[in-house]
């Protein structure tokens, strides 16, 4: 998945990620915050680094708030444009991605409310499930696609930001703008649910 970004960079970033596999976690988090410093300075360069370092993860949240490729690209992208002209309000005190995330959840949320406006007359039918997997479509992934087609689109977001993902419950409510207690029970549900359509096909949800 790539992410065109509005944004000029050049071939090559002055600012290298390590790829080692050797640096520590602080190591990683201090060479984030250099990315993020640079960036705040007008760097493209080291904000196409960013970029990089967050676009599969941000695709995923906007892929699950929004359900489709096609507009998880696109809310990704606006996520990203948003948050470089909001990177003079980032604090370094802040979590990069935690902050990055949630910019691109609004994005993916606000694109999905426009997609309602345009297409209030469309039949549900039409609304993709996620996961549309080509070459994987066994009974299996289909039949776990319908189930989460039925879901609400707030309580498939929460299962698969917490369950595919690995968001915490407090992360999951800042995203979408909910309580903690809200997503917990959304996930609640949601599992309950997926059990229900599922029958006795075994799983780990």
């Amino acid at each position: 998945m790539t992410v065109a970004l509005a944004v000029p960079a050049p071939p090559r970033p002055r600012v290298m990620v390590d790829r080692s596999g050797d640096g520590s976690v602080h190591e990683a988090l201090l060479r984030e915050r250099a990315l993020v410093r640079a960036a705040q300075q007008g760097d493209t360069v080291a904000f196409s680094a960013l970029v990089r370092l967050h676009q599969r993860r941000a695709y995923a949240v906007a892929r699950a708030i929004v359900g489709t490729h096609e507009d998880a690209e696109d809310a990704a992208q606006d996520g990203f444009l948003h948050a470089y002209r909001a990177l003079h309000r980032f604090l370094p005190d802040q979590a990069f991605g935690a902050w990055l995330h949630r910019i691109v959840a609004n994005a993916a949320l606000d694109l999905t409310r426009r997609r309602k406006v345009r297409a209030a007359d469309e039949l549900p039918e039409t609304v993709a499930a996620p996961f549309r997997d080509p070459g994987e479509a066994s009974h299996l992934r289909e039949r776990l696609q319908g189930a989460l087609a039925q879901l609400t689109e707030r309580q498939r977001s929460v299962i698969v930001l917490h369950d595919v993902e690995g968001f915490k419950h407090a992360e999951i409510g800042t995203m979408l703008g909910i309580p903690e207690g809200t997503a917990r029970s959304d996930l609640h549900h949601a599992r309950a649910h997926l059990r229900r359509v599922l029958g006795g096909l075994r799983s780990e949800l």
